[in-house]
């Protein structure tokens, strides 16, 4: 950015107020021309037109024209609010902060942090605050009719429905169509397969949900309030007197729409606030659905429902007691919405469950996107009917994997203590699904390096590590790389032969011959008793995949502070999180609790909706996201903002085919070898003449044999191969790691020119092999900014319009007038605003 440009940028004012052209082009020239320097309005022009174009200015309204900052631009006080804005010409002032649990692994470089957040580039509708909704401008809908297949304990049966069958046969050959054909053929056979069934199901072929909207209680942003409270610190310190007109504390001013499309709702977008939301998951999806249309919009949906293994609360009804007892008035819940959950959850108990479960599990797949996940955490007791339900509603074709979980301790009972919960893990669409692998370093504290029992020394010799090396690899001498003989056959490729340090191997090997070769140069190959293996060093890939069993996962008094009765560890959401979104995605968590998954969603840079009946755990989450701070991860394209992802951390993944394919090797070795062959050649005319007594060969098809220097040049013998070698000469493998001590001196200098042209040649071939290497990228570790620290975005607190509660002794009002009269009437909505606590 140049300097005029910069200087233009300079007089828009930086709360987001809009400025018109003629009074900014007055400033611009007068500021320029305190600096000496000339402008003309053709300059101003395109200068104006230049900052637009790269979005730090956007257009506003007014008598000839008006400009703005973009949403994200820096406050006065100096925080950040988008972390994907182009870089300012004039870096603002840092917020000094003092060292804190939270900054203490920066950089003590780093005397000032900067306060940042992310913005997302993503665009919402305008949903209603609350008290400005009259029937002309949120008009009532009808209910929302979904169905479902309805095809008593819970049970798995068999119904072929013959009449349907008929029907769908004849319907079929009337058409005469291979697509309509096809498609009665997938009917038929899915109305063949079992079903779970369960009281209430069969009867009702559909559910309807009330269509209402999502009323904005409030709108916060924590670099919002951070601003107002520094700025009026400093006016306070510098003795002025403080604003005459009182500004919202908690909301940008600059995000808010004009008034005249502010009351339009749902018909105008806005700037995206990730959104946390009192009310029932069933009516908050169908608002989203209905009233929004976010279908196939969400990547990722955790849900965390009840066990269905306890018929009693576990609700939590205060904010500060977590061990509520289940049949204790003292700790009943007061919370009309979530009496009303727990009635309709456990009315018939695991019937009713089934079916809680199964509405929103409908709901929740018109949610996602293609390409999108669903988690859904559940204990052993009735894992087996929410696989069935999940398999009925998503398709067993979507079904991923089922992932057992470490929880902190486990349930007593008489018999095996169960340690683990499990994840159910769905596609919408298993061909499309987003999947990011995770890896784990590999270590032998964790149990995943045990395999690695060998050591290789930079002059060659290569060892197994003893007792005390295994148990604590800090004894392992430096320099050595540690690796293991891994498999290197094959059982469905052919068998052939292949010469290695004079003997022959014959297995179905996994590469052809030239590949063998390759790894033979390349120092890759382990003699074993009777076979050949491929040396993998623990530095050709330090990761292991994540799998499928988390034993990782317990939180404990040094690990996470729990606040509500039933919350997740951070580490089983986040890696559902990395594993199938990437930054800027949006996740869905209809079961908020603590909110644990906003928490970890505004962590990792992903867009969030979350939801709940209790106003104690929205209350909870409220708090936990306007307190928390983070990392700030550097953007790899900041220009492109979340979207562009992080810059990630990367590792080599050395592998058998890229060594046995890399085509460097050969020249390497075609350039580099001749230097071996005159060192070795040198050596055996030093040993032949001073004539050190018989040496014993360790290595090859020699092995256990001696070599008499003393014997004629041209005697040899017969390998085990097949091939002729000097009777009195030593081949290129069994020169020795360490200088015999009763060879001369004089064979000294030979013998050391050898390993060194050998080492120069390892290191040149090491250096090619890292050089091809594939890189895996790890998405938990992006790159850190040591001298910011981030603060959660803005978000909004909304509910659905919450029931009017009345007192016992009041008489019920007709049930038709009620439902109107709550649903659109705006004395009563208007009172309702009171009640979101």
């Amino acid at each position: 950015m140049n300097e005029l440009t910069a200087l233009l940028l300079r007089q828009i004012p930086e709360n987001g107020a809009a400025i018109g052209n003629r009074k900014l082009w007055r400033q611009f020239r007068a500021a320029a021309q305190a600096q000496g320097i000339e402008v003309t309005p053709e300059q101003f022009e395109r200068r104006r037109t230049e900052l637009i174009a790269r979005g730090l200015l956007v257009k506003g309204k007014g008598r000839g024209g008006s400009v703005r900052r973009a949403q994200g631009q820096q406050t006065e006080s100096g925080l950040t609010l988008d972390a994907g804005a182009p870089s300012e010409p004039a870096r603002p002032k840092p917020v000094s902060r003092r060292p804190s649990a939270a900054s203490g692994r920066r950089r003590q470089d780093c005397d000032e942090i900067e306060v940042a957040s992310y913005r997302h580039s993503d665009k919402r509708v305008n949903n209603p605050d609350v008290g400005m909704v009259p029937p002309r401008t949120d008009r009532n809908e009808k209910p929302s009719r979904w169905a479902y297949d309805p095809h008593l304990a819970p049970e798995l049966q068999f119904d072929v429905k013959r009449s349907q069958i008929e029907k769908i046969i004849d319907d079929a050959l009337a058409s005469n169509d291979g697509d309509t054909l096809r498609e009665a053929l997938a009917t038929l056979k899915r109305m063949s397969a079992p079903f779970l069934n369960w009281t209430g199901k069969a009867e009702r072929t559909s559910f309807e949900v009330p269509t209402v909207s999502l009323h904005v209680h409030e709108r916060i942003d924590p670099a919002t309030v951070l601003a107002n409270v520094q700025k009026r610190i400093r006016a306070k310190k510098s003795g002025k007197a403080g604003p005459a007109y009182q500004h919202d504390l908690f909301s940008p001013p600059f995000e808010n729409l004009p008034l005249r499309e502010a009351i339009e709702f749902y018909r105008h977008e806005k700037g995206w606030a990730n959104r946390l939301i009192a009310g029932d998951s069933l009516l908050v999806m169908n608002s989203l659905l209905q009233k929004e249309g976010m279908a196939g919009q969400v990547q990722m949906i955790y849900i965390d429902p009840p066990y269905g293994i306890k018929y009693g609360s576990n609700f939590q009804p205060f904010v500060n007691k977590r061990d509520a007892k289940d049949r204790k008035d003292e700790d009943l819940t007061a919370e009309p919405e979530q009496i009303k959950a727990f009635r309709d959850t456990w009315e018939l108990g695991i019937h009713s469950y089934l079916t809680y479960l199964r509405d929103r599990l409908l709901l929740a797949r018109e949610l996602l996107a293609e390409t999108g996940s669903v988690f859904v955490q559940i204990s052993d007791e009735n894992l087996h009917h929410v696989r069935e339900l999940m398999d009925e509603v998503f398709g067993d074709e979507n079904y991923l994997n089922l992932i057992p979980f470490a929880k902190t301790s486990g349930v007593t009972t008489r018999f095996l203590a169960s340690r683990v919960d499990f994840l159910l893990w769905y596609a919408r669409d298993k061909a499309q699904a987003k999947y990011r692998p995770l890896y784990l370093e590999k270590s032998v504290e964790v149990g995943t390096a045990t395999n690695y029992g060998w050591l290789e020394f930079p002059n060659g010799l290569r060892r197994g590590l003893n007792s005390a090396e295994k148990q604590d690899r800090s004894l392992v001498p430096e320099g050595a790389c540690i690796y293991k003989p891994d498999n290197i056959t094959s059982q469905g490729n052919p068998v052939f032969s292949f010469e290695h340090l004079g003997k022959v191997y014959s297995q179905a090997w996994k590469t052809n011959d030239s590949g063998l070769k390759a790894l033979a140069v390349a120092g890759r190959l382990h003699v074993a008793a009777s076979s050949l293996q491929y040396v993998r060093y623990l530095s050709d890939f330090p990761c292991v995949p994540v799998t499928q069993l988390w034993d990782d996962t317990q939180t404990g008094s040094f690990t996470e502070r729990k606040v509500f009765v039933v919350q997740t560890a951070e580490k089983v959401i986040a890696r559902c999180l990395l594993m199938t979104t990437d930054p800027g995605d949006l996740v869905l968590d209809p079961t908020c609790g603590s909110g644990t998954t906003a928490f970890v969603a505004e962590k990792w840079g992903r867009r969030w909706i979350t939801c709940d009946t209790s106003r104690v755990a929205i209350t909870l989450a409220k708090q936990r996201l306007m307190t928390a701070s983070y990392d700030y991860y550097k953007l790899k394209y900041p220009h492109e903002g979340l979207k562009g992802g992080f810059i990630y951390k990367t590792v080599p993944h050395i592998t058998l085919k890229s060594i046995a394919n890399n085509p460097e090797i050969d020249e390497i070795y075609d350039r580099m070898h001749p230097a071996i062959e005159e060192a070795l050649a040198e050596l055996n005319r030093s040993l032949r003449t001073h004539s050190p007594p018989p040496f014993q060969v360790t290595e090859g098809g020699r092995k256990g044999k001696t070599v008499d220097f003393t014997r004629p040049e041209s005697e040899t013998v017969t390998l085990p191969s097949g091939e002729e070698a000097p009777a009195g000469k030593l081949l290129e493998w069994e020169v020795p790691f360490d200088f015999p001590k009763d060879w001369p001196e004089e064979a000294r200098k030979p013998f050391e020119a050898f390993h060194l042209a050998r080492r120069a040649m390892q290191k040149a071939m090491d250096a090619s092999i890292a050089a091809h290497a594939d890189q895996e990228v790890l998405v938990d570790q992006p790159e850190v900014d040591k001298c910011r620290l981030r603060i959660s975005g803005p978000f909004t607190v909304e509910a659905v319009p919450f029931p009017t509660v009345l007192a016992l002794e009041e008489t019920d009002k007709p049930a038709a007038a009620d439902v109107a009269v709550a649903r659109s009437g705006e004395v009563t909505v208007h009172g309702l605003a009171t009640g979101s606590g």
